[in-house]
């Protein structure tokens, strides 16, 4: 296949089963982590078992200067990516009265300002290439906002319209770009998520990474080709 997909924040969660479906599928797959790549190794070995390339990449996505410098070095040593999935993220939760400074400023810096510093200095590769995927993470709290997470849900309804945008910019380069909006998925940020919002899903159970990883997969694929600009949600029946 000889396709290269980026991920960012793929040490775990839904960013690790992602890299992990991709390479199954015969990807090659560039890692990503925001400070020590000797947390990537272990992943990195066991995406080598399926017969793709891997390699890692440390950087800060808050901090714009060094994501181009890194992308880019990485781009001009190995060759434009096909995809990018832009899934780091973080939560810093609080009711707005309550919010600090930098709750607000981390969370916006990270999660929206994020999706400006890795797609800027790549986009125009792509472009180039004229080929390409594109998929980025929002959240159902970017679709219906959430009680306590006013900065959360600022950046990810802001990545629906930064992704809409740029999906238009890119069409006619026969570049997609789609955003998945997952729900309460299992991860390090919901293992106290309390049995009353379990509740309340249709489903009556938090989502798998890999019940998200499974629809990156798919709209990296060929058969995703007429599907961009979509906002597609994983959420259990919890937002219909």
């Amino acid at each position: 296949m000889n396709k290269t997909i980026l991920i960012t924040g793929s040490s775990r969660g839904i960013g690790k089963a992602s890299a992990v479906m991709l390479a199954q599928a015969g990807y090659n797959i560039v890692l990503h982590c925001s400070k020590d790549v000797s947390r990537l190794e272990n992943l990195k070995s066991e995406i080598e078992k399926f017969n793709v390339t891997c390699r890692t990449l440390a950087f800060d996505i808050k901090n714009r200067a060094e994501t181009e410098k890194v992308l880019l070095d990485d781009v001009e040593k190995h060759g434009i990516y096909y995809g990018v999935v832009l899934n780091a993220g973080i939560a810093k939760d609080n009711p707005f009265p309550a919010m600090e400074d930098f709750e607000w400023d981390e969370v916006i810096n990270t999660n929206l300002n994020g999706f400006y510093n890795v797609l800027k200095p790549l986009s125009l590769l792509m472009i180039q290439a004229r080929q390409g995927r594109i998929i980025t993470m929002s959240s159902i709290s970017g679709l219906a906002g959430n009680r306590g997470q006013v900065n959360y849900s600022a950046s990810k309804a802001g990545i629906i319209g930064a992704t809409k945008a740029l999906a238009r910019e890119l069409a006619k380069r026969k570049i997609t770009v789609n955003c998945i909006a997952p729900g309460v998925i299992e991860s390090d940020m919901t293992q106290d998520i309390p049995d009353e919002v379990i509740k309340q899903i249709p489903l009556k159970r938090m989502g798998k990474p890999q019940e998200v990883a499974s629809l990156v997969k798919y709209l990296m694929s060929e058969d995703a080709g007429y599907i961009t600009g979509q906002v597609i949600s994983v959420n259990g029946g919890l937002l219909i």
